[in-house]
């Protein structure tokens, strides 16, 4: 469905309204809307022809849309090509289709602006659309596209000001919730860990009768 709305929305850039978007433009996909509602049904109404229209605008090139159509739907898509800025609407397609998220997911993303707080937001263009390359075509996630600055940790229900401690205590109390609903074969080792690693000597874990090996790793069981 989703690759025949592009192709639908390409046909129109290019056959009927020879790329201009134009007063008469509008006029022609009413027309045109009415036509193809009559004969083909409620698929085809104004908003809808008008949505197929913009996705092929806001993404052209097809390889990309077929690339990205086995995992994003056509409700994903209606809400990218609202978004402005290429680059915006390249990052939200490319991590929907690398961490599989939800419509509902995508809308929290970008009304939390998820894009304005990665690194990547403020690369040279050039330089972000290489690593949004390396993503969709070698599924490498880069730390500029993981790290977000600053946080948002409203789901942590912290209230006016808080300390440090309060804020382990309530990361510490939605672990605990959440290890718990995964079942009793995960468990919560410790609040705060020393680990010691890449250290020339190694070190060995005894656990039982097996022994681990751990390069330059303090382990503590």
């Amino acid at each position: 469905m989703v690759l025949t709305y592009w192709t639908i929305g390409a046909r129109i850039q290019h056959a009927v309204l020879g790329n201009e978007r134009a007063d008469y433009g509008k006029q022609v996909i009413v027309r045109l809307a009415d036509r193809l509602s009559t004969e083909y049904g409620p698929g085809f109404s104004r908003t809808n022809l008008f949505n197929m229209l913009r996705f092929a605008e806001a993404f052209p090139d097809r390889e990309i849309v077929q690339s990205l159509a086995g995992q994003l739907t056509w409700t994903h898509f209606t809400r990218l090509i609202d978004l402005p800025d290429p680059l915006q609407r390249e990052f939200y397609a490319q991590m929907c289709s690398a961490e599989g998220w939800s419509t509902r997911t995508l809308k929290k993303k970008i009304q939390g602006m998820l894009f304005e707080r990665t690194a990547i937001s403020r690369k040279p263009e050039a330089l972000a659309v290489n690593e949004l390359e390396s993503l969709r075509e070698g599924d490498r996630m880069t730390p500029d596209l993981v790290f977000r600055d600053p946080y948002l940790l409203d789901f942590l229900g912290l209230k006016d000001t808080y300390d440090e401690r309060d804020l382990e205590e309530a990361i510490l109390r939605e672990l605990e919730r959440f290890i718990s609903e995964l079942g009793t074969d995960f468990a919560f080792v410790a609040r705060q860990k020393r680990m010691t690693i890449c250290t020339e000597t190694p070190t060995f874990a005894q656990l039982g009768d097996s022994q681990f090996y751990a390069p330059g790793a303090s382990v503590l069981l």
